[in-house]
């Protein structure tokens, strides 16, 4: 049963593995992240465990009983207010299947437990429609446009969702 684990630094390995793997599909509906994340691969990774550390993100791996990284689901710009964005990614070969939808659901409830959050935020490219799905079956309503700038250069819908402590 794959499981939801903050991230940390000896999951760098799975979490290059898995970008590498799905780059491809990835890039077909959200921005390539270029050539310069994957030959510093290193620092960013670093980077993001420091950004958690000083507690302005949250992020997330799902991983499956090999080891494997299965997904990305992460949290950012934690404020006081009790909101954050949400943004997350999973390999293609577990798509269709619910994965996504799931382990959104459970980062809501996390968001509020672990987090102490009342609201999340997500924004799509209005192409991608498969993470339209799952923030419609998560919960999230649509609230309004999404800036290219706010999303890769795309036309988009940012969607959001207000948190309970039954979550």
């Amino acid at each position: 049963m794959p499981e939801l684990q903050r991230l940390r630094a000896d999951h760098a390995p799975a979490v290059l593995a898995f970008e590498l793997a799905n780059r491809a599909y990835f890039a077909a509906s959200v921005t390539d992240r270029g050539d310069d994340y994957f030959e510093h691969f290193t620092e960013h990774f670093e980077a993001l465990l420091a950004e958690q550390e000083a507690g302005v993100c949250a992020f997330h791996v799902l991983v499956d009983e090999d080891g494997s990284v299965l997904g990305r689901f992460n949290l950012f710009d934690l404020v006081d207010g009790g909101t954050a964005d949400l943004g997350y990614r999973v390999a293609q070969h577990v798509t269709g299947r619910g994965t996504a939808t799931a382990t959104v659901e459970e980062l809501c409830r996390l968001a509020v437990s672990r987090h102490g959050l009342r609201t999340l935020r997500a924004a799509t490219s209005d192409e991608n429609i498969a993470s339209q799905k799952v923030l419609a079956k998560a919960g999230f309503v649509p609230v309004g446009r999404a800036l290219p700038a706010e999303i890769g250069g795309k036309q988009g819908t940012w969607y959001e969702r207000t948190l309970t402590p039954a979550d």
